[in-house]
């Protein structure tokens, strides 16, 4: 039986059969209702009833059936939450502390209980979640509803703790037809494990793969919890799905391709490109914490890796720009540099277009501005120590027989070293003001330099005006911190190059972990950008876009912060509108808190590991039903806990408290 029959098969489990007794197959009773509302149920249960059931730990589910039917259609699905008081307690415990006082034994052979009073000091009360209900529809298919439709009075209920066959029907039921579900773990609801120890057959836990294509997937716990192996687990489901697709690349889209569904029944149109921003090295490089589970090295025939460090005898491809040729790329990334430089010169300098007019090629004079702010610009790369690329020795730009007199006959025009380009502006941002500078203004009855040039001109010339005799800023000064991302050889743009190798369905690694903040921030940003540019630009064509996903560990490093509002800052774009253009991201990080809201909001996927405070699990109750674990995900006993999470999918109506498996031993059933 393939994985989609046998999941179709759970799913479709006959909840409702009976036993010869009346009683139901699908687990072990535990007890009866005393009140019940839409929201919750409270439970009576005895310590005989529990011990039969093998516990009932906190966050395990329990089904709720109504009796007073012949035929039995409806069973309500239940979570245990917290023990509740019975309107008889007050009276059990003062009889318990009187025979406490007395030294009187209550328990075991030698218990001085009569048995009426042993009887009923082994009831207790349990409250419980009602998270919906199971019934039949019309074609008696069973299907789930996350809420109730009506209750009754409690009493004509009864409630069972399911047996592993019906509880993976519950924690595995879909409404959705996919072939190719993927084990993502199995069911574990303590990190006490007595009982579940005794099981022989532990309960899988399936996630469709597609449930992740398009989506957000938030990963949340301390260091060593299992973060990492969690992605892994998602990148090698998603990796198994894309081998399916049904066309080779996105050039065999015909023109009915761009019209249907991205994704049909768990398969894709096209091969799933997966981008990985690696901040700790982790999946670009073999570790010892993680032997034999790097990404590279698993899927090394369809993996790209990329550092920005020079490491092309490892097999690395660089991620380096050529300031001086890729003038948009390099632009791009001093601007992101100077961010955080004070300055209304910066901010003016940032603020320039360094775009080429669309009237370039059939307006003489838009081409002699442009050329001149080009010119201007390399120039300050020049002085700043941007190393020149081979051949690069001249610049030629358009002058004026009025402006190189000015600068003492230089003619750019014919080509000026650097040096002597440099003087040529230096001397004609001097004359600004006196007479044969105005004299050509006058002439020509517009300002020789726009605000775009002189912006350049005051990091070119360090001097703020054209008046100033000395430098009194910084300029080309403040572009030193970036210049090791620069090449002098390379011209190929390595973005350029990563949207391709995602659109062929390949996974791409970004190796940033040699890297300070500010460059992991640039090219992460830039990287992103990039693909959502030309998402968006296929999308607006009707051109069919394949499901790129995207992978941010130590996402705190890179997203805004919580309180950030700025929704056009690439994440949050990618959070809020990539959905519509076949972008799915997967973030991890320690803590709910350090997550933008505008991303924690568009999330549907979540895998929750152990959480240290109550300021985390207060965010982290604020979505679906996370509240019933706030209390649970604060304790961490060891590392036996470890890819111990409470596991959310798109999917799913309900959390589902789940033990991760380990990448890559466990396959596919």
């Amino acid at each position: 039986m393939d994985i989609g029959s046998k999941i179709k098969a759970i799913t479709q489990s006959d909840v409702f059969a009976k036993d010869e007794d009346g009683s139901f197959k699908c687990g072990t009773f535990v007890g009866r209702p005393y009140s019940l509302n839409y929201d919750t149920l409270g439970l009576l249960v005895c310590d005989d009833w529990k011990q039969k059931a093998q516990g009932l730990p906190q966050g395990c589910f329990l089904l709720a059936f109504y009796k007073n039917e012949e035929s039995i259609s409806e069973a309500l699905l239940l979570r245990v939450v917290s023990p509740s008081k019975l309107p008889n307690d007050s009276d059990v415990v003062s009889s318990m502390v009187e025979y406490y006082k007395d030294n009187l034994e209550t328990t075991g052979p030698q218990s001085k209980l009569d048995s009426f009073t042993r009887y009923e000091f082994s009831f207790s009360g349990i409250e419980c979640r009602v998270l919906g209900t199971f019934y039949k529809d019309e074609k008696s298919v069973i299907q789930f509803g996350a809420d109730l439709e009506n209750f009754y009075s409690s009493h004509n209920y009864e409630v069972y703790k399911p047996s592993p066959e019906y509880l993976a029907m519950i924690v595995n039921f879909t409404d959705k037809k996919s072939s190719k579900p993927f084990q993502i773990g199995k069911v574990r609801y303590s990190s006490s494990r007595r009982f579940q120890a005794q099981e022989t057959d532990p309960v899988p836990v399936y996630v469709l793969p597609e449930d992740f294509l398009g989506k957000r997937t938030a990963m949340f716990g301390m260091t060593r919890t299992g973060k990492s192996n969690s992605v892994k687990k998602i990148i090698q489901a998603t990796c198994q799905m894309s081998e399916q697709a049904k066309h080779t690349s996105l050039s065999a889209a015909t023109s009915e391709t761009k019209y249907v569904e991205s994704i049909v029944e768990g398969v894709p149109n096209f091969p799933v490109g997966q981008i990985i921003f690696d901040i700790n090295g982790e999946y670009a490089n073999p570790n010892l914490q993680d032997e034999g589970t790097s990404i590279s090295e698993i899927y090394a025939e369809k993996t790209l890796r990329y550092s920005i460090v020079d490491k092309t005898d490892e097999g690395f491809k660089v991620m380096k720009v050529n300031f001086y040729s890729d003038i948009l790329g390099g632009f791009e990334l001093l601007c992101a540099h100077l961010g955080d430089k004070a300055g209304d010169y910066v901010e003016s300098f940032r603020s320039i277009d360094m775009s080429q007019p669309e009237d370039y090629a059939t307006n003489p004079s838009s081409k002699i501005r442009y050329d001149r702010k080009v010119a201007a610009y390399q120039l300050c790369l020049y002085k700043a120590g941007f190393k020149l690329p081979a051949g690069f020795d001249k610049i030629k730009f358009s002058g004026n027989a009025d402006l190189n007199g000015i600068a003492k006959g230089l003619d750019p025009k014919a080509g000026l070293t650097f040096d002597q380009a440099f003087a040529w502006f230096d001397a004609v941002w001097s004359s600004a003001g006196q007479k044969v500078f105005d004299a050509y203004v006058n002439k020509k009855g517009r300002q020789l330099f726009d605000e775009d040039m002189q912006a350049i001109l005051v990091f070119l010339t360090k001097r703020r005006t054209s008046a100033a005799s000395v430098a009194n800023v910084s300029g080309y000064q403040k572009f030193r911190g970036i210049i090791e991302q620069h090449t002098a050889t390379s011209t190929d743009q390595f973005d350029v190059e990563i949207v391709k190798a995602l659109r062929s369905g390949r996974i791409v690694i970004v190796d940033l972990s040699q890297g300070s903040d500010e460059i992991q921030s640039l090219y992460s940003e830039r990287i992103c950008v990039k693909i959502f540019q030309d998402a968006m630009g296929r999308f607006v064509r009707t051109a069919p876009n394949n499901f790129i996903q995207f992978y941010f560990e130590e996402a705190h490093n890179l997203f805004p912060k919580k309180e950030g509002s700025d929704l056009k800052q690439i994440y949050n774009r990618l959070a809020k509108e990539g959905a519509k253009l076949n972008l799915g991201m997967v973030y991890a990080t320690q803590e709910v808190s350090s997550i933008s809201s505008n991303i924690l909001k568009n999330t549907q996927n979540w895998f929750i590991a152990h959480l240290n405070n109550s300021d985390e699990t207060r965010e982290l109750q604020k979505y679906y039903d996370f509240s019933d674990f706030t209390s649970s995900l604060v304790k961490f006993s060891s590392s036996n806990d470890q890819g111990f999470v409470r596991l959310k999918t798109y999917s799913s109506a309900f959390v589902v408290p789940t033990q991760v498996g380990l990448f890559p031993e466990e396959k596919t059933a």
